[in-house]
């Protein structure tokens, strides 16, 4: 059965980057010495579901990052707005949840890792999460694009573990409980 998982960090009061997608305020808090375990992380993922914003500030980094399969989630991109050396590498899809991830499963695709707030959410409240890593980085920035707004239900959580850097990073992660 196919699964979604998150690896996400956030400001200490819960944004995941600026209204403009800055995230720099994470970037120099982040020290290349310390082992967040995304590494780990990722060496058991079939591929990355993100979503357009996401997308689009993936790729004004250096270079491309991942080494999975791409789909991004939107209802404005086509395949035609996909660089040409990314072809092989991204999807763009708009269909439901539930419908990515039914697909996905029929491709092999057993864990999914999901990125970026809306697509969270929308899977959040779709129950195809099964569990949140979330790394807090020691900064407020008063506003942003939040990790998570409102849901039409509680989503229940169990804690399973914490860890504290020296950095002053703190990473959480959460098991989501149907």
């Amino acid at each position: 059965m196919i699964t979604g998982h998150v690896f996400i960090a956030t400001s200490l009061d819960g944004f995941i980057a600026r209204e403009n997608g800055d995230i720099e305020w994470l970037l120099t808090r982040d020290d290349p010495n310390e082992d967040h375990g995304y590494n780990d992380f990722i060496k058991d993922i079939d591929g990355i579901v993100m979503g357009r914003g996401t997308f689009e500030k993936a790729l004004t980094f250096d270079k491309w990052y991942y080494n999975v399969p791409v789909v991004v989630l939107s209802t404005t991109l086509t395949d035609n707005d996909v660089p040409q050396p990314l072809k092989d590498k991204v999807q763009v899809l708009r269909h439901s949840p539930k419908d990515i991830m039914s697909h996905l499963e029929k491709k092999g695709w057993k864990r999914v890792y999901v990125d970026g707030g809306q697509t969270i959410q929308s899977f959040l409240k779709e129950n195809l999460i099964a569990d949140l890593v979330i790394t807090t980085a020691p900064v407020l920035i008063g506003e942003g694009k939040p990790l998570f707004s409102s849901l039409a239900k509680d989503v229940s959580l169990k804690h399973l573990h914490t860890k504290a850097f020296p950095s002053g990073l703190v990473q959480s992660k959460y098991q989501v409980i149907p």
